[in-house]
């Protein structure tokens, strides 16, 4: 038998923003040597590579912010749909103590709470 898993660790928070910032003047610092020193054998793609990374940075930089706001306003939505869904499933167990009355046990209330309805449009004799 396994043992029981642990809970997986909350995500890290990084500042992403910082290492896009960083990997752009890592571009840019290559595209400043290779203006100064000229391309090996006068091969120019060398120079259109460094200018794809850094502008593929000033985009990770630009975007990276928007797509954690996102993110977060996403995550705080589905919280608060699932705090609705909890409020929600208390509402039954509480009308159905109440409909028991006074002196009733939990178990009483359960038993004598309204059956579900059926939440299917085809019944039985549809079929």
């Amino acid at each position: 038998m396994t043992p029981p898993r642990r809970p997986d660790p909350p995500p890290m928070r990084t500042n992403d923003v910082r290492v896009a910032l960083v990997g752009t003047v890592a571009w840019a610092v290559a595209l400043a040597v290779l203006l100064v020193a000229g391309t090996p054998s006068g091969d120019r793609w060398w120079l259109w590579v460094c200018v794809t990374g850094v502008v593929t940075g000033l985009f990770g930089v630009w975007y990276i912010p928007r797509l954690q706001a996102g993110r977060e306003r996403l995550e705080a939505s589905r919280a608060a749909r699932r705090e609705a869904a909890v409020e929600e499933a208390a509402q039954p167990a509480a009308q159905a103590e109440a409909a028991a009355g006074p002196g009733a046990t939990r178990q009483d209330a359960v038993t004598r709470s309204p059956e579900p309805s059926e939440t299917s449009e085809t019944s039985e004799a549809d079929v």
